[in-house]
Formats: C-alpha cells, sequence, structure tokens
C-alpha cells in the first residue's frame, strides 16, 4: 500500500499523475533507468501544474500532461505503446468532467498521435461517449485531430517484448514492419512494467472542478480487439464533484468487474470515507481479494490526495499549490 495526503490546509489546485504499475523494484532498475522516470514524471507533473497555476482548467491539464506522457516512449501509451499479437499498437483512452459527468472515449485507434486529445474531442463534439476503431479515426479526421502513420508507434523495445510473449505462449510471431522512423529515445532507459503500462491524470483546478483522462496501449500480445478498463467509464476513469476524480491502472479485467474508479468516489460521496480510506478499501481489499493487481490515483474537490496500489511499484507524482512536485516509484517512496 502507499498514500498521499494532501496538507491540512485545502490547496487552490492539486495533480496527481500514475505512469502505470506493476512488478517495478529497486534491484531491476538501473540508476540510469530511475533517474529517467522519475525526470519524466516530474517534467509532465510540472507542466499540468503550471496551466493549473494559471487558471486554466483541470481537463486542460489533464489533456496537456497526458498528451506529453503519450509522446514519451518510457510509458506505454502513444509514442511507447505495446504491440497487439498482430503486430499492431491499438490505443485507448478516456476523459471526463466532474462538472458536468460529460465523458469521452476511444478504443483500438492506430493513427491517433493523441488519444486523450481525440477522447476530449468525443466527449465535447459528439453526442456520444465511446467510438472505437476506424470510426474514432474518422470522426478525428472530420475534427482535425492530429493522425500519424502507425509507424509512428513503432519501437524496438516493444517489439521484441512481443517476439517474446509470441514465443512463449506458441503464437505466430508477425512479419516485422518496416520502419524507418525517428529512433527510440527510451532505447536502454525503458523499464518492462508487464501488464500494467498505462498513463493517468487526475487533477482539481482553482474553480474547484475536478476531473479525469487515462491513456494506455493496452497489454502486449493482446488479442481479438482485447480491450481493458482505461477506456471504460468507472472502471478506469471516472470524475465527479460529488466525490472525486480516479484514473486507474492495472489488469483491466479487473477493474471493470469491479468498477473501480466509480467504486472509488461512490464510496467518498455514499459513505463518507476519506479519499485514502476508500482507495484502500477498494484496491487493497477488494481488488486484492479478486485476484486483480493495480492502482489508483485520485483527487477530491476539498484538495485530498490518494494513491493506492498492491503491485511492488508505481510511477507516480503529485503537486498542488504551494507545494512541489513529489515523485514515488517503490512502495516505500513518500
Amino acid at each position: 500500500m502507499m498514500s498521499a495526503t494532501a496538507a491540512s490546509a485545502q490547496p487552490r489546485w492539486a495533480i496527481v499523475v500514475h505512469g502505470g504499475a506493476g512488478v517495478i523494484e529497486r534491484k531491476d532498475l538501473s540508476p540510469e533507468q530511475e533517474a529517467a522516470y522519475r525526470q519524466a514524471m516530474t517534467r509532465v507533473t510540472e507542466a499540468g501544474a503550471q496551466v493549473l497555476e494559471r487558471g486554466g482548467s483541470a481537463l486542460d491539464a489533464i489533456q496537456t500532461t497526458i498528451e506529453l506522457l503519450e509522446d514519451d516512449p518510457l510509458f506505454n501509451a502513444g509514442r511507447g505503446a505495446v504491440f497487439t499479437a498482430e503486430g499492431r499498437n491499438e490505443h485507448d483512452a478516456s476523459i471526463m468532467d466532474g462538472k458536468t459527468l460529460a465523458a469521452g472515449a476511444v478504443a483500438g485507434v492506430s493513427t491517433i498521435r493523441h488519444p486523450i486529445a481525440l477522447a476530449r474531442a468525443v466527449m465535447e463534439h459528439s453526442p456520444h461517449v465511446m467510438l472505437i476503431g476506424s470510426g474514432a479515426e474518422g470522426f478525428a479526421k472530420a475534427r482535425g485531430v492530429e493522425q500519424v502513420d502507425p509507424s509512428y508507434f513503432f519501437t524496438e523495445r516493444r517489439w521484441r517484448s512481443l517476439e517474446n510473449f509470441a514465443k512463449a505462449n506458441n503464437l505466430p510471431v508477425p512479419a516485422k514492419p518496416k520502419v524507418a522512423g525517428a529512433p527510440d529515445a527510451a532505447q536502454g532507459l525503458a523499464h518492462d512494467e508487464g501488464k500494467h503500462g498505462t498513463v493517468g491524470v487526475v487533477a482539481l483546478d482553482s474553480q474547484g472542478n475536478v476531473a479525469a483522462g487515462t491513456s494506455t496501449g493496452g497489454t502486449t500480445g493482446k488479442r481479438w480487439g482485447r480491450v481493458g478498463d482505461s477506456p471504460i467509464i468507472g472502471a478506469g476513469t471516472f470524475a465527479s464533484n460529488a466525490s472525486c476524480a480516479v484514473s486507474a491502472t492495472g489488469t483491466g479485467e479487473y477493474f471493470i468487474r469491479l468498477t473501480v474508479a466509480r467504486e472509488v468516489c461512490a464510496l467518498v460521496e455514499h459513505k463518507g470515507l476519506s479519499l485514502q480510506a476508500a482507495a484502500d478499501e477498494v484496491v487493497q481489499k477488494k481488488l486484492t481479494a479478486l485476484g486483480g493487481d493495480g492502482g489508483i490515483i485520485a483527487v477530491a474537490p476539498d484538495g485530498q490526495i490518494a494513491w493506492s496500489f498492491n503491485t511492488s511499484g508505481m510511477y507516480r507524482a503529485r503537486a498542488a499549490a504551494g507545494q512541489p512536485v513529489i515523485v514515488g516509484i517503490y512502495k516505500d517512496d513518500p
């Protein structure tokens, strides 16, 4: 378990970021790898914090932060996404506004540079909550959301992970794409977080509104169009000014079955639990009892901040008005 508690005085704004949970232990990360992740988490959190400090909305801070994470091949989202069994990168993302309960989500998209931007476009410019696959990409084209060739997402280390997965599971190894793209800036620095690679942000803005967003490349070797919890409102993402905002990372099938994000908020709203107590109740007890693993980050309208995870580590960071950025990786980090 790992917790984070806001200062006693309610901050004007707050932001919490995660970069995925999993088997992340000191013995497995070199000093250079650890430094790379801490620097990346600091950089993106500071960017989101600057939006909030200037009076920007929680939604803007979330999109700004997640787009940076989607551009960073250290993380399993956007540029660093894993490959499916067919040798494709399929991205999922969602975003939710705690003030209005408006939400947008996309799943199985392969040509969108920033899936979180498309999720927000779905929320703000369509009558729907979730779009998938080619339909979502057609909507992106109509809205002018940036699209790229699928080769943009190729990284050598993620391809090697797919090859290893296929061989270990007696699956055919797909033909390797012929790619002459930019070099992988994370080569030699990235750590394989296993099944739990996801990025997410929750934020409280100076208007008192909370919001949440999540983005992922899914799981290595996923088949049959599998979709996890990240784009599912109530499972991987939820936000309501009546309770809190939550973004999750972990084995999505369990988070879907427990509607983890909504459950944390429900305990706050209907049982009056503190944010940390609600997070621990769901992650440490309910999720663990079901055999699921992963974690969540959360923020409440009164400035409470929490995170909880039952894995050995979770890339995470937090900041609030008048408080510095604090970054954690391992269980015993602050």
